[in-house]
């Protein structure tokens, strides 16, 4: 053990030799209360779930049907697309929040502003209902229909889902590309590169380690945020099961149905979020990782590498 040396006298390591005292692991009480009482509320879940009146053979029996597996479709399918178009919507305000040119910065605050602070459902409302407003949909020498026959449930979901994830996502696109350092867009216009070839080929590869995240949290809520849907009686997994036990009144056990089939579908998404990250991540190692046995050779070589 080294010496410590000190003005005033031998120090308390000089004196005192502990290399010979006995060493006991510190008990932690607290921690073995929290898990009994953490265990014991499981067990009574549990239990509570075990006495129910809830047929499991009903939910075994329910969890393939056609219309149900017909709604896990559905609700896929509105998952990906109403994300495809809040992720283009995303990219496209983003840059324009980023942009020089006020009129365009003000018009992505504004769209930010309103989809984000008014509620999914009631703009899937307002999409369903638009016939109310404006009943005719005209584009001169293209198409001419009644907006009642144009805005399905599928239609209006898609753009109440779409268009409000895009404000949210402009928010997280814009701080991936904040994030990349301003010297390396001052670099790509030093070489000649055009505004739209620095922010494809420099900024957002870049930006996308730490956009790609968010996005996957989002993506996942999106998959449940379909749910919403329902309400305007799209088809997806909630709506069938809705309509499975309106009829024979295992309303609990279709409940149940629905939740595995959510779960299932949300645990792939993750497993795919996590392979994707890490795709992204390569070549980037935060300084956390750096190994405890190289940091105690500096040390003990007195910091010299």
């Amino acid at each position: 053990m080294p010496q410590v040396q000190s003005r005033h006298g031998p120090s308390v390591l000089e004196k005192t030799d502990i290399a010979h005292l006995p060493r006991f692991a510190r008990r932690h009480y607290g921690r073995y209360v929290a898990a009994v009482a953490v265990l014991a509320a499981l067990a009574m879940i549990v239990s509570s779930f075990a006495n129910a009146q809830i047929e499991w053979e009903v939910v075994r029996q329910y969890l393939t049907t056609e219309a149900i597996l017909h709604g896990v479709l559905n609700t896929i399918v509105m998952a990906v697309l109403a994300m495809l178009v809040g992720v283009l919507l995303g990219v496209l305000f983003a840059v324009m929040r980023m942009s020089k040119n006020p009129v365009t910065r003000g018009v992505a605050f504004l769209y930010a502003w309103i989809f984000r602070g008014t509620p999914q459902l009631l703009q899937l409302f307002l999409w369903f209902n638009l016939a109310l407003i404006f009943p005719y949909f005209v584009l001169p020498g293209l198409i001419e229909a009644r907006t009642v026959d144009l805005m399905t449930p599928f239609v209006a979901a898609l753009l109440g889902l779409g268009i409000c994830q895009g404000a949210y996502t402009s928010e997280v696109v814009r701080g991936g590309l904040l994030s990349v350092d301003q010297g390396q867009t001052e670099a790509a216009q030093a070489i000649g590169m055009t505004r739209t070839q620095t922010l494809r080929r420099i900024v957002l590869p870049q930006a996308m380690r730490v956009i790609l995240p968010p996005i996957g949290n989002e993506f996942i809520s999106m998959v449940k945020l379909t749910s919403l849907a329902s309400a305007i009686q799209y088809q997806e997994v909630l709506h069938s099961a809705q309509n499975i036990y309106y009829a024979n009144n295992r309303v609990m056990e279709l409940l149940f149905v629905a939740t595995f089939w959510y779960l299932i579908v949300v645990t792939i998404l993750s497993i795919g979020q996590s392979l994707v990250e890490r795709r992204f991540s390569r070549g980037h190692r935060p300084a956390s990782s750096t190994k405890p046995s190289m940091i105690r050779r500096l040390v003990s070589r007195g910091g010299q590498a």
